[in-house]
């Protein structure tokens, strides 16, 4: 029997065709003997798994025995169906290619691939090679060459670089995502050279360190280059005949149309493919982690029918897929290798495979057992017992296993206060030398082990053991592009021609563009606004603080004033006025909230953390912060009205949960209401399986009970019997009573009726009132914006969530098929939404006709209470794998195995309701699909187009915050405040009329009266007598410029300025002469708009200055200063001042202009 910890030294000799059995292993303890294997040998590791999820728990706990110093490769799924016409994410491209990249090169180290993938044919090396090079710092570029070289390896040509296989050119500065690279580069030349290489941060797009040389890899797995395209044209005909290039493929190919799925027909891209096998050294030594189940069946058969299946899958599709004329299909044996195939060449290798019990092949055996049951006891009076008992009689080393630092530190305290005090440990290397010690020590390490290492010289136990359920950390989360909204809205991003847009003293009308004018031989730039009767307005690229993005409406019906009416002052100055009166009403609420004392819970500390820690998940940064938001406001006297708000699925529940909890054990009762009965049902069976062990009880009200189980649940919450209550709004009608309410909790109250919310809004005052929702819509979202509402919003995905992929397109019974099969095979389950009742059944009918190997069912709204309940538990025990259904399941109970659903008539739904029910999917690990299915393009309405367009845009998880902005410039902002505000945001844009509302609200809360004239932004024009703009040639991208422009002309500061003169230089170059003079001209308007200057116009002989009526000068020194200088200064009515000299550098105009100032103010 070998000991598992000495693995390395007693380990089998490679022998090639040789194969050895090693067990009883668990995934842990196979990892760890992989590792030590690993360790000792000189040649390349290749480990086969079953499927991806297998790969990726193998590849992170190979990390943590291995470290940093063996290199770890893994070649991932593709994550579509054999045949799919959409590609891969560019992500697992990069990670692909790299893997293939780096093999030849790699002598000793790690290759983790699933079975699937091994089957695969692959592109030739030589084709890497061919497209691959490196660029060194100094080396010699020609700019067009490299870009053409870019563009034809398949890398997109961008406006800004945020994935792999994007590259964007600005005059000397090239940025470039690599494929198989972890950061995005900044290369900066000088002339022909590279003059230096940074990294660079995506999301921010400032440089992080320079660097030597990178790596540049194609980035598809073929190529659209002339040559590309003729082999692929000719080998096209030679495989489906000559009649074939009619097909559309064959077209968009020609024409060099990077279209969906491409990867399917690698063969025809290449004269042939090769296999990983052929990327092999000789001497790799293959491990075999495919049968971690317990079968029956022997090792040969079992892996066998493993790779009969995997063939079986691409067959089945080839069947279907077969017959499209336009995209004919590749033959399944030439994209993969077959099960003798691919034996033949495995049996080349030595081979280990790993088993979890001992069987007659079993070559070595380790000293390996399970542990005996050590979970936490938590209503027990000694919750650690059976812990302390083990460790009292193992006498070995002992290494507790956390899976991040967080849940370290909470395993620690729970440890400390049952007197077990284990020393932290930083990584594998220190456990492994405690665990080479025979002394008994305990000790902590971080690490992502699920199953525990028992054997007789030590034992690792995962914290899983202890706490008995899954600790999920968050693994995977999608950068978001501007996911800050307000600024994404002021700084005029993704603004199109076109566009409405708001001049605050001119009104609403549409931008044309930046426009380039020559006035008295300087160039300027301008942006076009034209208003109604086409006159068109030029404002300086310096004022754009006064410009801003129309948002309220959409834009076709958005107001289009007329230049010079007094129309858009007196929308104006209406609108001022409603806002003061609803800004006052705001007010009086939240007056009467701060003036009436609320009550202050008390939390207990150790129930509390008991209560937390038996949350089986790892709490996400935003939803640790909302819960700390929540529980702080609970402690305060003020009562709560604080509004979560966070996509659908992302842990707004458990931030209920703990305040539900809070509240109830401080003797307090907890009203739940949610807009369904269903919903009440499920909140009602997760809140009693996550209180069961408390002293609490959870009851619901619902019109699936009898009226004499109603009348008893009233009873009893009269008599204080119940803590929790469960409901929909029949709990805050007169007719049911507390003993003592002290928190509501409301779930998505924009789905409750005018008459709720008026009764809500009264008892907002009286006790803590906790708010969530999925979609902000804009009376909540604004409210939270003005400071009357408290906020958090949980933007961060839980663990293991991906963004769910949208397509959008007309009803295509293939594409139902095709999308439900992907579904079906992978064990999961799909919605198909049909919001037509009387039609629901042949819907079903048809379902079932197109897809005979599904089990479909139904449910509707106008169902039987005990019907429609008994079909969605039937659905989520799985035993029907499609529901058909209308949108009852909006804000239905949660399926994490249902990963797609299919909308019919999708045009027919309003945002905030598309991103509810997309939200019901992809609740899990695995990519969730939606599809968005739309009448013919003549029933579909421009409204309807914007929102498809929208939520297809917005497919990033967390988008929920920025789908609420859309939906506010979709609908309307009519829910905003009430119903008679929508026509003042319809007339002025909803950003001006959150900044009249943020004013009103500011000044009535020091006690003042808003001033309904005040201008809100004064308007000083600076001109130093040079160009002043940002060069079309510095930085082409119009967009880009805009927003600069508007982020410059918005500065409030010297240090904002200087910030913003960094980043320009880091992302696009040094800074010609028109852009320094630009941030010269913004630093002149900081210094004299504070004195009352509106106008100042500068030159190489005078420097004019035009005062508004009530300057902060002192009159007495400025007549001193004309009187003791006539020659150099004139006063020229009564507010300009005109000053004479020689003066041919803007230097010396501004040192001028602050010899001026310092002479006259007071």
């Amino acid at each position: 029997m070998k000991a598992l910890s000495n693995l390395f030294q007693t380990a089998s000799i490679t022998l090639k065709g040789h194969r050895s059995y090693w067990a009883p292993l668990n995934a842990a303890e196979s990892a760890l003997a992989i590792a030590n294997k690993v360790k000792s040998s000189d040649s390349l590791n290749v480990v086969l798994t079953a499927n991806s999820q297998q790969a990726s728990q193998l590849q992170e706990n190979l990390g943590f025995f291995l470290g940093s110093e063996i290199e770890i490769l893994n070649f991932p799924e593709w994550e579509t169906l054999p045949y799919d016409r959409f590609s891969p994410h560019q992500d697992i491209i990069s990670e692909r290619l790299k893997t293939l990249y780096r093999l030849p090169q790699l002598h000793k180290g790690v290759l983790i691939v699933p079975l699937a993938n091994m089957m695969q044919k692959v592109v030739p090396h030589d084709f890497l090679q061919k497209f691959s090079f490196l660029l060194n710092s100094g080396d010699t570029l020609d700019t067009e060459v490299f870009c053409q070289q870019l563009e034809s390896g398949g890398y997109q040509r961008v406006g800004q670089v945020y994935e792999h296989g994007e590259f964007a050119l600005r005059g000397a500065i090239i940025d470039l995502f690599p494929m198989g690279s972890k950061t995005p580069y900044r290369i900066d030349l000088f002339d022909d050279e590279v003059e230096s290489i940074r990294s660079f941060d995506p999301q921010s797009q400032r440089s992080i360190e320079q660097i030597a040389n990178i790596e540049l890899l194609p980035a598809k797995e073929y190529n659209l280059n002339k040559d590309g395209i003729d082999l692929f044209k000719q080998q096209f005909k030679t495989y489906f005949g000559e009649d074939a290039s009619r097909a559309q493929l064959y077209e968009s190919v020609s024409q060099a149309q990077n279209i969906g799925g491409l990867e399917y027909y690698l063969p025809l891209f290449h004269d042939q493919l090769n296999t990983l096998f052929d990327y092999l050294p000789k001497d790799s030594l293959f491990f075999d982690f495919t049968l971690q189940q317990q079968t029956q069946s022997n090792e040969d058969n079992q892996l066998n029918d493993l790779l009969q299946s995997v063939f079986k899958d691409y067959d089945e599709r080839y069947q279907i897929g077969q017959h499209n004329p336009d995209f004919p299909l590749i033959k399944p044996q030439d994209l993969l290798l077959c099960a003798d195939d691919f034996l033949i060449q495995l049996k080349a290798y030595h081979r280990i495979v790993l088993q979890p019990v001992c069987s007659a092949k079993t070559s070595s055996t380790f000293d390996c057992k399970p542990l005996p049951d050590l979970t936490v006891q938590s209503q027990s009076e000694y919750p650690l017992a059976k812990l302390n008992a083990f460790i009292d009689r193992y006498q070995k080393p002992i290494v507790f296993c956390a899976e991040t630092t967080g849940r370290r530190e909470s395993l620690l305290s729970l440890l400390s206060k049952h007197k077990i005090r284990p020393a932290v440990l930083d990584n594998w290397n220190q456990a492994s030398e405690q665990l080479n010690d025979t002394k008994k020590q305990i000790s902590i390490i971080v690490g992502p082990l699920e199953q525990s290492i028992h054997c007789d010289r030590f034992s690792v136990i995962s914290e899983t053991q202890i706490l008995g359920q899954t600790v999920v950390q968050k693994r995977r989360r999608k950068r978001t592009k501007h996911n800050d909204f307000d600024t994404a809205v002021s700084n005029l991003v993704e603004l199109e021609e076109g566009h409405p847009i708001v001049h605050i003293d001119h009104g609403v009308g549409r931008y044309q563009g930046l426009q380039t004018i020559e006035i008295q031989g300087e160039a300027k730039e301008f942006l076009m606004i034209e208003y109604a009767g086409e006159a068109k307005l030029y404002v300086p690229v310096s004022s754009l603080h006064l410009v801003s993005r129309y948002t309220g409406t959409t834009p076709e019906t958005a107001p289009l004033h007329k230049l010079g009416s007094d129309k858009w002052e007196k929308a104006k100055k209406k609108a001022a006025e409603k806002v003061r009166d609803v800004a006052a009403e705001l007010l009086d609420v939240y007056a009467q909230r701060a003036a009436r004392p609320g009550y202050e819970f008390q939390t207990p500390e150790e129930a509390y953390q008991r209560f937390a820690a038996s949350f089986p998940f790892e709490e996400t940064p935003d939803q640790q912060q909302a819960i700390e938001a929540v529980l702080n406001d609970m402690h305060s006297p003020r009562p709560m009205d604080r509004l979560v708000c966070g996509d659908v699925g992302f842990g707004k529940t458990e931030v209920a949960m703990r305040a539900a909890f809070v509240a109830a054990y401080d003797g307090k009762q907890v009203a739940m209401l949610v807009p369904t009965t269903l919903l009440a049902h499920q909140h009602w069976e997760n809140f009693s399986s996550r209180f069961a062990d408390w002293p609490i009880r959870v009851e619901v009200l619902s019109r699936f009970q009898t009226a004499k189980q109603q009348k008893q649940t009233l009873e009893a919450l009269k008599e204080g019997k119940i803590d929790i209550i469960i409901g929909t709004h029949k709990l805050i009608q007169k007719s049911v009573d507390y003993q003592h309410l002290g928190l509501i909790i409301i779930d998505e109250e924009h789905r409750f009726g005018v008459r709720q919310k008026e009764q809500l809004k009264k008892m907002r005052t009286e006790v803590d009132v906790l708010t969530m929702t999925a979609t902000p819509i804009p009376r909540t979202l604004n409210m939270a914006m003005n400071d009357l509402r408290d906020l958090s919003v949980i933007a961060t995905p839980p663990a293991k969530r991906l963004a769910v992929q949208t397509f959008v397109q007309q009803w295509n019974d293939d594409v139902v098929r095709e999308a439900s099969l992907r579904e079906i095979r992978r064990g999961g389950q799909v919605y198909i939404l049909f919001n037509q009742v009387d039609r629901i059944e042949q819907m079903v009918e048809h379902i079932e006709q197109l897809l005979p190997e599904a089990k479909v069912t139904y449910a509707h709204g106008q169902m039987h209470e005990r019907e429609l309940e008994s079909v969605m538990e039937n659905f989520y025990h799985r035993r029907f794998n499609i529901l058909v259904c209308t949108t009852i399941i909006e804000t239905g109970i949660d399926i994490p195995t249902a990963n797609t659903i299919l909308i019919h008539r999708a045009d027919k739904f309003g945002l905030a309701q598309l991103h509810q029910l997309r939200g019901r999917v992809g609740r899990s690990h695995h990519k969730a699909y939606a599809y968005m299915f739309t009448g013919d393009k003549a029933s579909v309405t421009k409204d309807a187009e914007k929102r498809l367009t929208a939520i297809a845009k917005h497919d990033t998880l967390g988008a929920g915050f920025m789908l609420a902005s859309h939906d506010l410039e979709i609908r309307g902002a009519g829910e905003l405040l009430g119903d008679g505000q929508s026509g003042q945001i319809q007339e002025i844009g909803f950003g001006l009329y959150s900044e009249l509302l943020e004013r009103a609200v500011k000044a009535l809360k020091s006690g003042k009266q808003p001033e309904l004239n005040a201008s809100l932004h004064s308007t000083t024009e600076v001109d130093l007598g040079a160009p002043a703009l940002i060069p079309e040639d510095y930085l082409p991208d119009v967009h880009s410029r805009l927003v600069f422009y508007k982020r410059i002309a918005s500065a409030e500061t010297k240090s904002d300025l200087r910030e913003l003169e960094v980043e320009m230089i880091d992302r696009f170059g040094l800074l010609p002469d028109q852009v320094k003079t630009l941030f010269a001209a913004t630093q002149v308007k900081l210094v004299v708009e504070p004195v009352g200057i509106i106008k100042l116009d500068a030159n190489d002989s005078s420097i004019r200055i035009q005062f508004n009526q009530q300057p902060d000068i002192d009159p007495m020194k400025l007549i001193q200063l004309i009187q003791s200088q006539p020659k150099h200064y004139q006063l020229k009515g009564q507010t300009e001042l005109v000053f004479f000299d020689t003066m041919p550098t803007i230097e010396q105009r501004i040192a001028a202009l602050e010899l001026i100032l310092r002479s006259i103010k007071n």
